[in-house]
Formats: structure tokens, C-alpha cells, sequence
């Protein structure tokens, strides 16, 4: 089994984590208190937790929200994302209650699996804009994703996202997207 939007996301990741040159780890990004290398590490590890929550074991090494300053393994996001993907392959379509990470208990598996894939493309967009690289979170990723922001932003307002910002006129999904979750489309180093 293979979900295409967390599939889509997970590749946005990958894509904007490869274009990361040597002197791009250490840059500031729209996570106000993190650099490049700790949004990484932060992604990685709520991939794993997913993994984690769906298959019972592993789990990331350190607190996704108190992520080191140092880049991470050549390897660390690609074995998350793996592990992520592997996880979900047991997850059956229309299955009405799956472990994840959120504090919010089992929920239908597409919530669960949209859940994961919003976490990946807007750490990746975090990435792309911190480091110059065009934003991998197109229009129709972010239109797909916007029902499961609104279901699940306000229980991770405190910790994982932003006060929501006002919309724009003119702004696409992803603007809308990125707005609602407490980020500037327009972000800029």
C-alpha cells in the first residue's frame, strides 16, 4: 500500500534537503528558534514518531521539538522517511482509527497519513525558502492538505504552529495553507 501524498511530501523533503548546500545548515529559517539543520532533525523525528505511533517501536532518538543545532546524518532523513513510508504501507485505506503522535488519539487513516504529509511538505517549504530553493508545496499539495491543518491546528497551536495570519487577497492554496499555520508566504532570510 502507498499513500501518493505522503509519498509527494516525503519527495519535497527529500528534494529541498539535497539542495542544501555546506553553509545552508546553520541558516535561520520561519522556525524562529531553528536553523536549517534543526527543522531537519525536527522532520525527521515526527516521521519516526508517526512510525513509532503506527508500528509500536523506535521513535526518535532525541525530542523533535528540542532539536540539536548540528546537521544531521547523511543518512538520519532518509531512514526516517523510510521508516515512515514502511509504517503507513500497513495502514489500509479507510481503516477508522490509527495510533499517530498528535495529541488528539487515533484518528481515520487518511487524517493520520495527510497529518504526516502536511508535517513533511511545510518543514520542506521551511527549508526551500531558508535556503534559496524554489517551494516544493505546489497549489494542489497544499489545497489537498488545508482540511487536515484546519482539523488539527488548533490543538498544536501552543507548540507546533503560529497564531494563524489574516489571508491576502490573491493568495493560492499554499499561501493559504502557510498563512493558517502561522507562516509568512512571503518569508524571507
Amino acid at each position: 500500500m502507498s499513500w501518493t501524498v505522503l509519498e509527494q511530501a516525503h519527495g519535497a523533503l527529500r528534494s529541498v534537503v539535497a539542495g542544501i548546500g555546506e553553509s545552508g545548515w546553520a541558516l535561520r529559517t520561519p522556525c524562529e528558534k531553528w536553523n536549517v539543520a534543526q527543522v531537519v532533525r525536527h522532520a525527521a523525528g515526527d516521521q519516526l514518531g508517526y512510525a513509532a505511533a503506527i508500528t509500536g517501536s523506535g521513535g526518535p532518538a532525541e525530542d523533535p521539538f528540542a532539536p540539536s543545532e548540528g546537521r544531521p546524518g547523511a543518512t538520519d532523513l532518509d531512514a526516517a522517511l523510510a521508516a515512515a513510508a514502511a509504517a503507513f504501507a500497513t495502514v489500509a485505506p479507510g481503516t477508522p482509527e490509527v495510533a499517530c503522535p498528535l495529541p488528539l488519539g487515533p484518528l481515520p487513516a487518511e487524517t493520520v497519513v495527510d497529518a504526516a504529509a502536511l508535517d513533511a511538505a511545510v518543514h520542506a517549504w521551511d527549508v526551500a525558502v531558508a535556503t534559496g530553493q524554489p517551494s516544493p508545496l505546489t497549489p494542489e499539495l497544499a489545497a489537498h492538505l488545508i482540511p487536515v491543518a484546519e482539523l488539527i491546528a488548533g490543538a498544536l497551536r501552543a507548540f507546533a504552529f503560529g497564531p494563524a495570519l489574516d489571508p491576502e487577497p490573491g493568495d493560492d492554496a499554499a499561501a493559504r495553507l502557510l498563512r493558517f499555520l502561522g507562516r509568512d508566504p512571503e518569508w524571507s532570510r
